[in-house]
């Protein structure tokens, strides 16, 4: 996510007096709050226009944003920023990205200050995940995966690829697989989304007994952004993805021209060397 190619409209210091603190007396009593947003979103079309709903209603997220923070309660600044942050990115429209500061001039520290604050940046990704079965009902189990990734909150799927048949893949004795891709715009992080994908594969009845072995399902992110990371268990963009036919097929379908992250090869490109 490239907040720069994005324009700004800034809400600053909107005044909201809400119940969240550490305190009984704070969730009680309630205190003011100071709320800065800044909405990330592309204006030109509302601006050649003169259209407002090409734009984003700033008087309808002050509104939406009071309310939010009204009729919760949290204990910490944090999450509340975090629960709105989540809130307007999912009900408003042509929002892509938003910065929230939320200060706490009331903060009971016993110490001279003249404000607390957190301040968090969220938006949408786009990530590219990999599906694979190669056990029972294999379609079925493509099926429900996209539909399980779908009803995901925070997940929106933009396409899938047809569905392949493939040759096992790792050297494994077993069946022929069903293969596909599929993209998304998602406000899950790389490992929250890696999470939901295994509770979708234990759904499935995954089993992880044999590396490269036959699976009910199998459910890989293949690029997030343009991310490059590395964890234990998680590495972006996905290390073999190069090499594997019956990803490169089914995710040209959907995005020939998505460019590798440390390569800069298109996926086409890709296919193209790797058939070569």
């Amino acid at each position: 996510m490239d907040l720069q190619q994005f324009d700004r409209i800034t809400i600053q210091n909107l005044e909201v007096f809400a119940r969240h603190g550490v305190y009984p007396e704070e969730n009680k009593l309630g205190q003011k709050f100071l709320l800065t947003a800044e909405l990330y979103t592309d204006t030109r079309k509302a601006g050649m226009a003169d259209e407002l709903a090409q734009s984003i209603d700033y008087g309808t997220v002050s509104r939406v944003a009071t309310e939010f923070l009204q009729k919760n309660t949290y204990r910490l600044i944090e999450t509340a920023a975090e629960q709105l942050a989540k809130e307007l990115l999912l009900h408003t429209e042509h929002l892509q990205a938003v910065t929230l500061e939320l200060k706490k001039p009331w903060a009971p520290v016993g110490l001279p200050l003249e404000t607390v604050s957190v301040k968090i940046t969220r938006g949408w990704h786009t990530a590219y995940l990999g599906l694979g079965s190669n056990m029972g009902d294999k379609k079925a189990y493509l099926d429900g995966a996209v539909e399980a990734i779908s009803g995901t909150e925070g997940c929106e799927l933009l396409r899938v690829s047809d569905y392949l048949c493939t040759k096992p893949y790792g050297g494994v004795e077993q069946g022929d697989f069903l293969n596909a891709c599929l993209s998304l715009r998602t406000l899950l992080t790389p490992q929250e989304l890696l999470n939901r994908l295994h509770e979708i594969e234990q759904d499935a009845g995954r089993e992880r007994v044999i590396r490269w072995g036959p699976r009910t399902l199998d459910l890989d992110i293949l690029m997030y952004d343009d991310l490059i990371m590395e964890t234990e268990e998680l590495i972006l963009p996905h290390v073999e993805m190069h090499l594997r036919e019956f990803v490169l097929e089914p995710l040209r379908q959907i995005a020939p021209w998505k460019r590798h992250p440390i390569t800069r090869m298109t996926v086409e490109q890709m296919l193209e060397q790797l058939k070569k």
